[in-house]
C-alpha cells in the first residue's frame, strides 16, 4: 500500500471550508471521486484521502474513472496507482467520441461528453453502493461557467456547489470549488502526482468556448488581483444554498473540524 501524498495546508483549507459551508460530507457517506487523472481530480483524490483519516466522522472512499476510448486518452496508468492507495477503483469504459459522431446535434462536444460521462458516473455509483459523487471543478471553473452562461446562453447560472440529481438519489459535490486552478497545478508538480496529459478528450483537439474564457479571465486577473474574489461574491447565489452549521453534538465535516484535524 502506498502512502498518500499530503495536500498543502491552503488546499486543504479551502476544501475543508467549502465541504463545512456545504454541508457535502456526513457520517456515513459513501464517496465515489470522478477520477479523469489529471492534476485537479488527483489533489481531489489526496485531499479527501487526507481529511478521510484525519476527519471526526466516517466515511468511504472509492474513485471511478471513464474512459472514452479516445486515442488521446489512456487511464491505464490510474490502474496500480489508485488501488495501491488503499481504496475501491473502478473503470467504466465506452466509445464516447464515436457516439458524439453519431448522435450529437446541436451541443458543443465537451457538453454532449460531460452528460455521457455524469451519467456512466451515476451508473457506477448505483452499481456499487454509493451515494454520494466527488467533482473536482475549483473556483476557475466555475467563473469560466459563470462567464460562458451568460455570454453565451443569456443566462445567470453556474456550478452547484452541492445538489441531488434529478433522480433524488445521489448528492453531487464540489470540495474544491473555493480553490484556484494554481493551487492543483502547484500541487500536482511538486508531489509530484502521476497527471495523465491530454485527459479530456471532449474537446477532440478543437479550441472551445471554454479556454477562451480561461484566457479572458486570466487577462482580468492581471488587470485586477481580485476578480476571481469579487466573482466568487457575486456567483453565491448561484452555487446554492449554504447549509447551517450543525450543533456540535452533531456529527458532520465542518471547516472547525478539518482545520483542527491538520
Amino acid at each position: 500500500m502506498t502512502e498518500p501524498v499530503k495536500p498543502p495546508r491552503s488546499l486543504l483549507s479551502a476544501a475543508g471550508k467549502a465541504i463545512g459551508d456545504y454541508g457535502m460530507i456526513r457520517d456515513g457517506d459513501r464517496v465515489l471521486l470522478g477520477l479523469s487523472g489529471g492534476k485537479d481530480s488527483l489533489s481531489l483524490l489526496h485531499v479527501l484521502l487526507d481529511l478521510q483519516k484525519k476527519a471526526p466522522i466516517k466515511f468511504a472512499l472509492a474513485a471511478c474513472t471513464i474512459d472514452p476510448q479516445s486515442p488521446d486518452y489512456d487511464p491505464s496508468p490510474l490502474r496500480d496507482y489508485v488501488p495501491a492507495l488503499g481504496i475501491p477503483y473502478f473503470v467504466e469504459s465506452f466509445p464516447v467520441l464515436e457516439q458524439a459522431k453519431k448522435s450529437m446535434t446541436k451541443d458543443s462536444f465537451c457538453a454532449f461528453c460531460s452528460r455521457m460521462r455524469r451519467g456512466m458516473l451515476y451508473g457506477c455509483a448505483r452499481r456499487e453502493g454509493y451515494n454520494v459523487l466527488a467533482l473536482a471543478q475549483h473556483l476557475d471553473d466555475v467563473a469560466e461557467t459563470f462567464l460562458m452562461s451568460a455570454f453565451f446562453g443569456g443566462k445567470l447560472r453556474t456550478m452547484k456547489a452541492h445538489y441531488v440529481n434529478d433522480a433524488g438519489d445521489i448528492r453531487i459535490i464540489r470540495p474544491l470549488i473555493y480553490a484556484r486552478e494554481r493551487q492543483t497545478a502547484a500541487f500536482a508538480k511538486n508531489a509530484p502526482l502521476p497527471v495523465i496529459q491530454e485527459n479530456c478528450p471532449a474537446c477532440f483537439g478543437m479550441p472551445t468556448e471554454r479556454m477562451h474564457m480561461k484566457t479572458v479571465l486570466a487577462q482580468l486577473e492581471r488587470e485586477n488581483p481580485a476578480v476571481l474574489s469579487n466573482m466568487l461574491t457575486a456567483m453565491r447565489p448561484l452555487m446554492g444554498e449554504p447549509v447551517e452549521k450543525p450543533r456540535r453534538s452533531k456529527k458532520s465535516l465542518t471547516t472547525e473540524s478539518t482545520e483542527n484535524a491538520e
